[in-house]
């Protein structure tokens, strides 16, 4: 990576002749410089820095931690709030994966060694009044179809009712998304109604006809705030990551992506475009985007001219009007790169930002495309929602509707199925979700 510059702060005045706000601005300090550092250094060895921002973050962890267990051992043992029967489950599980004895658990979870031999003895009871228990008893499907889903949300927290319920149709089992949230016991929230739109509308009937164009930031793992004004730092790398966006609109897939180090200029967008173009051997009819000043630019202008291109402006205030790009930013932020220390080097991030785009192209359902993935619908290939499924239900008739999509019965009814989650490039963040037959 070339040399980068950083722009100089502005610091708070007279900060060190009071000692707490010295003591708060003094950390912040040397939070910048440490993040200044180590991107600096991610050229030479980019190992030994992700060793150096791992034991890091490792150490804020702890301490973070040790707060919160000040807080609750101040508390006197019999006034502790009683765990609930599927949070000590919760705890069984934590002690089996971290092989802890009775006195580590008692430590870490701030009860007695008698109180995690009574939890393990009592494992198996059964029935409403059990010490152990999972979160809620299943109401019309066996017991391991709860199981499954609610492991499923475990392993991938920000996955809502409607992608959980679309994940398993793809997989081979279709529930409703009302099933799943019945399973995880979460409210349902009303639908927003869609504000009015007085301007005419473009409509995508087809691939490669409406592109859709954006640019975000992504904070890296220092962040933008200081205990000081004006309270943020520059929008610009080692402090973050822009990002451009390309989204066919029809297909929901994306077509291409670029990292930049600041606010890119109109070429380097033009730039990005013209590669997304030569990669899908065509280019848009039609290109929407914000106003921003890249695309607002008169040389953007010319440049859509000469490809025959229709640019396009999202209404001002008006999310609706590009809600297609604003939905895949929180996509990426949200079940990808806020999951993630985001790496200072720029292969590293690009190398985060490919993954992810190959993984919602090919593996991630999406709703508008009634559970399709964006690449089945831009190859105009099966939708793997539309293949046989499962029905662990005995006596379900065969014949009789599913949850949608519609699909037939595999095999006979009744079967008892497992869950098998793998995650792309050993990732924990993109799950590749499967369901197999239960041996």
């Amino acid at each position: 990576m070339a040399k980068q510059t950083v722009p100089p702060l502005p610091l708070p005045k007279n900060w060190t002749q009071k000692v707490r706000s010295a003591a708060v601005h003094a950390i912040a300090l040397a939070r910048l410089a440490l993040t200044t550092a180590l991107g600096q250094a991610n050229s030479a060895d980019p190992g030994s820095v992700r060793i150096a921002r791992l034991t890091d973050e490792f150490l804020l962890i702890k301490e973070e931690m040790r707060i919160k267990d000040g807080r609750m051992a101040g508390i006197h043992a019999q006034r502790r709030p009683d765990y609930l029967p599927f949070e000590r489950l919760a705890i069984l599980q934590l002690r089996a994966a971290r092989g802890w004895s009775q006195s580590q658990t008692a430590e870490r979870m701030l009860i007695t060694p008698a109180t995690v031999a009574a939890w393990t003895g009592r494992l198996d009871e059964e029935g409403p009044t059990a010490l152990v228990q999972m979160r809620e008893p299943v109401n019309r499907f066996p017991d391991f179809v709860v199981y499954l889903v609610r492991r499923l949300k475990t392993l991938s927290p920000t996955m809502g009712k409607v992608r959980i319920a679309q994940f398993l149709a793809r997989a081979g089992l279709h529930l409703g998304s009302t099933t799943v949230a019945r399973m995880l016991a979460a409210p349902t929230r009303p639908r927003p109604t869609k504000p009015d739109m007085h301007h005419r509308a473009v409509r995508s009937t087809r691939p490669n006809q409406i592109w859709n164009v954006d640019l975000t930031f992504v904070p890296t793992a220092a962040g933008f705030w200081v205990p000081w004004l004006p309270w943020a730092l520059p929008q610009r790398w080692p402090f973050c990551w822009w990002v451009g966006v390309i989204v066919d609109h029809f297909s929901r897939r994306i077509m291409g992506v670029a990292v930049f180090t600041q606010n890119p200029t109109s070429v380097a967008v033009r730039q990005m475009l013209g590669r997304a173009i030569r990669n899908a051997g065509c280019a848009p009819s039609h290109l929407i985007t914000d106003q921003g000043t890249q695309f607002t630019d008169e040389g953007f202008r010319r440049w859509c001219k000469r490809r025959g291109i229709r640019q396009r402006f999202g209404a001002v205030q008006k999310c609706v009007s590009i809600s297609v790009i604003e939905r895949l930013m929180r996509t990426m932020k949200s079940e990808a790169l806020r999951r993630i220390l985001v790496p200072l080097d720029r292969r590293a991030f690009r190398r985060e930002v490919g993954l992810f785009v190959e993984w919602y192209n090919g593996h991630r359902p999406h709703s508008t495309l009634q559970a399709a993935t964006p690449d089945e619908i831009y190859s105009e290939r099966r939708p793997g929602s539309r293949a046989p499924r499962f029905e662990p239900r005995r006596g379900w008739p065969r014949g009789s509707p599913c949850a949608g999509p519609p699909a037939w019965v595999r095999g006979r009814c009744g079967q008892r199925i497992a869950l098998d989650v793998t995650h792309l490039a050993d990732r924990r963040h993109p799950p590749i979700i499967e369901l197999k037959l239960a041996a």
